[in-house]
């Protein structure tokens, strides 16, 4: 099989990594990739979300398979359009994406199906989201732009004046364009965070190893909300009966739900989870593989990820039987000084071989290019994944291979799953 894989950051080299271990992967291909990924995939430099470009491509290298990794190009309907050339994809069509593309939409499916999520309601008016929120008077309170925006557009005010600005700013300043035309503001949730991401043929739902990101940008959750500054898994909350009851309750109710309304949903189905009180609540669906969840789950898995992605294709979930190590995982990112705000790249990275990696761990690339030597290319840089008996195990792996790279203005987090270990 000649595999392409859409996408270029650290999820992306997860999946690709996953799939080279496949008998099924004669060849395969990465766009646009980067500096890491280079070295296990064939890449080229298309946008992911250039749907034409991509098409021409595919069918210049006789694809057979393609897996689209990120939101933007699903919601836009990129597997859609390969379907319509009769090329094989992996990842929901435009119809099934809608449950991240729109929080809106994913608000309403819950209510309508009775999923368990928090309080809300929907606004298109900032002065009368703005009404809504002085009238409510709970904080903190949860303000989401409607549509994507580079996982930035949830906004957590700790008072009126900030909720008061978070509207003004995503509906009427629109700095995150037309996906502030509405927005969703909802009731504040505590408890433990967790991610499942969830394969999924529309017929069957079978989970993955639960997970936990730390998504704040530094040590003991301080600081603006990042794309993810590590993960553990599994998540140490999330135990079988808490399983069971997810499953019964919001995993298969989604997938019920989605063909409901005649939008199967076939490919990785996220659920962002809180553990509340008054049980499981969803806090947000996303349409794809995780990032960084994907670079903890996937090294964990040991069924050949192709079978599965083909299975879901196929609509045959139901005959593969997933199996997963009995182990933890850990990983770090190490991100560019500045992030999750301005930063510079193309600095040298130092420490890895010369195929970006280190003994006792594995280098996931999210941001580099590859030019006689690594360099940095975007926020997070890279996320070093390691596997263990143990978590403390794992930790101490990960963390032991990150002091041996470097780069200058280069910061991760110390406390990676600390909470956890002692």
């Amino acid at each position: 099989m000649n595999i392409l894989v859409v996408g270029g950051g650290g999820r992306e080299h997860a999946i690709i990594k996953k799939l080279k271990e496949s008998p099924s992967a004669q060849k395969l291909y990465c766009c646009p990739g980067n500096g890491g990924i280079s070295k296990d995939a064939e890449c080229h430099d298309i946008k992911a979300c250039d749907i034409e470009s991509m098409i021409a491509f595919a069918k210049k290298k006789d694809i057979d398979f393609v897996v689209v990794a990120p939101d933007d190009p699903l919601v836009l309907g990129m597997v859609d359009a390969f379907e319509a050339e009769g090329i094989k994809t992996f990842g929901p069509n435009k119809a099934a994406a809608i449950i991240e593309g729109s929080k809106v939409f994913s608000k309403d499916l819950m209510k309508k199906y009775h999923i368990p999520t928090a309080k809300y309601e929907v606004f298109d008016k900032a002065s009368d989201a703005i009404h809504y929120i002085e009238s409510e008077n709970s904080f903190p309170t949860v303000i989401k732009a409607d549509g994507l925006a580079l996982g930035k557009g949830v906004v957590i005010a700790q008072t009126f004046e900030e909720a008061k600005q978070a509207v003004d700013s995503i509906m009427e300043d629109k700095i995150f364009g037309e996906s502030g035309n509405q927005i969703v503001v909802e009731e504040f949730l505590t408890g433990p965070e967790v991610s499942v991401l969830a394969f999924t043929d529309g017929n069957v739902v079978k989970p993955m190893i639960s997970s936990m990101d730390h998504k704040r940008v530094f040590d003991d959750d301080k600081g603006p909300n990042t794309g993810g500054m590590g993960t553990i898994a599994p998540n140490p909350f999330y135990n079988k009966e808490t399983e069971s009851i997810c499953m019964e309750t919001i995993f298969i109710p989604t997938m019920n739900a989605m063909n409901q309304e005649n939008r199967k949903f076939k490919g990785c189905l996220y659920f962002g989870l809180m553990l509340t009180s008054n049980g499981p609540k969803v806090i947000e669906y996303n349409c794809r593989f995780g990032d960084p969840e994907t670079q903890v789950v996937l090294p964990l898995l040991k069924t050949d990820l192709f079978q599965i992605f083909n299975a879901i294709y196929d609509e045959k979930l139901e005959q593969i039987n997933i199996e997963w190590k009995n182990e933890a995982a850990a990983c770090v990112v190490m991100a560019s000084g500045g992030y999750p705000k301005s930063y510079q790249t193309g600095i040298e990275i130092k420490g890895l071989d010369e195929n970006g990696q280190i003994d006792g761990a594995t280098v996931y690339h999210a941001g580099t290019k590859f030019e006689k030597g690594f360099f940095t290319a975007g926020g997070r840089v890279l996320g070093v994944t390691a596997t263990a008996k143990t978590l403390s195990e794992a930790l101490l792996s990960s963390y032991s291979s990150v002091k041996k790279i470097s780069f200058d203005g280069m910061h991760y987090r110390t406390d990676i799953g600390n909470k956890h270990t002692k």
